[in-house]
């Protein structure tokens, strides 16, 4: 099983771009940037709070497990 941030799909979804929820989550435009590339393997907690906050949506629509 992998964890699968699926932040580019929601910003998709939306029509939202990177920096327009990098500005809304008061974050780098680059964290946001790596976050949905999937090039990260770490992420805090208040990140996870900040970026579902500007987003309205919840923590189990954020990240999904995955059958590798």
């Amino acid at each position: 099983m992998r964890i699968k941030v699926r932040l580019q799909e929601i910003l998709d979804e939306r029509g939202i771009s990177q920096r327009q929820l990098a500005l809304k989550a008061n974050m780098r435009p680059g964290t946001i940037n790596a976050l949905c590339r999937g090039t990260t393997d770490r992420i805090y907690i208040s990140t996870l709070e900040e970026i579902c906050a500007a987003l309205s949506i919840h923590i189990h629509d954020l990240i999904v497990m995955e059958n590798e």
